[in-house]
């Protein structure tokens, strides 16, 4: 390695490299961009969810059958990408993964579909035109905190993200909803917000990409951890409106959380790779 520190600073380099400023971009920033090909843009996208899931089963999000994490077709919006029921988020690959449509019927693939999954994230999906992804599980803290009936507050710079952005719902909370007018209930309830807390159930969060949907929740998971342990300890202070909702605008937008998941794409790209087969 040539190093030339005093050297005029035009001329400074490391390696034949000169120490001028560069155009810099996100690591992995170029995913960014949908695909023109919309076979590739399904393959993408199938292959974030299978990944997204393996990181759900990782992170302790598994309970049983219960979870699911889904992702809007590019070709047919009306039908989205979603786990099979009785899969091990663990074991989760593109070629395991089925596809629904609005109506619960699973079109491409062998196995069922959770019938819960169905009735929540279809009402969603059709209420909401730009949720692209939707995630949820049965996680300790989201559970916990959802026994509440609360929202969660900005207490911490990451809850931010949340900050007039998240709404409990409180109907039908507590039973396995298997109804499609209580779907459309929830999703009416869930209105435009990034989170919703289901009274006695958990919480959902959505985004325009699986990582912006799937890392939402796992901070929308450390968030409600950090109240709950705040609670316990005191009276929690309240990080102020102006500077709340300057935090979310600043570091709870849509491109912050899809930057946030890429760390936990990337470990779980180089430790499980058959997720791809």
């Amino acid at each position: 390695m040539t190093i030339t520190p005093d050297a005029p600073t035009e001329t400074r380099s490391i390696d034949g490299v000169l120490l001028t400023p560069k155009e810099v971009k996100i690591y992995g920033q170029e995913s960014l961009m949908p695909s023109a090909n919309v076979a590739e843009e399904r393959l993408r996208r199938k292959q974030k969810l299978a990944g997204a899931l393996r990181i759900f089963g990782r992170l302790g999000f598994g309970e049983g059958v219960a979870g699911h994490i889904t992702v809007r077709d590019p070709e047919f919006p009306d039908h989205f990408w979603v786990n099979p029921l009785g899969l091990s988020f663990r074991h989760m690959r593109v070629s395991d993964l089925i596809l629904v449509n609005h109506h619960g019927e699973v079109v491409y693939g062998e196995y069922a579909v959770n019938r819960a999954a169905y009735v929540l994230h279809a009402a969603v999906h059709t209420a909401r035109p730009d949720v692209i992804a939707a995630a949820h599980a049965h996680s300790v803290y989201g559970k916990a905190f959802s026994s509440l009936g609360i929202k969660l507050d900005a207490l911490t710079q990451d809850s931010c993200a949340f900050y007039e952005n998240n709404v409990v719902i409180s109907d039908h909370g507590g039973a396995v909803v298997f109804e499609e007018a209580a779907g459309r209930d929830f999703a009416e309830a869930f209105g435009q917000y990034r989170a919703a807390i289901h009274q006695n159930h958990g919480h959902f969060t959505v985004g325009a990409s699986v990582d912006e949907a799937v890392f939402w929740f796992v901070c929308f998971e450390r968030c409600a951890q950090a109240q709950l342990a705040a609670m316990a300890a005191g009276t929690p202070k309240h990080i102020p409106h102006e500077s709340a909702v300057y935090t979310r605008e600043q570091a709870g937008n849509a491109m912050t959380g899809w930057a946030h998941f890429q760390p936990l794409w990337q470990e779980i790209c180089r430790t499980d790779p058959e997720l791809f087969d």
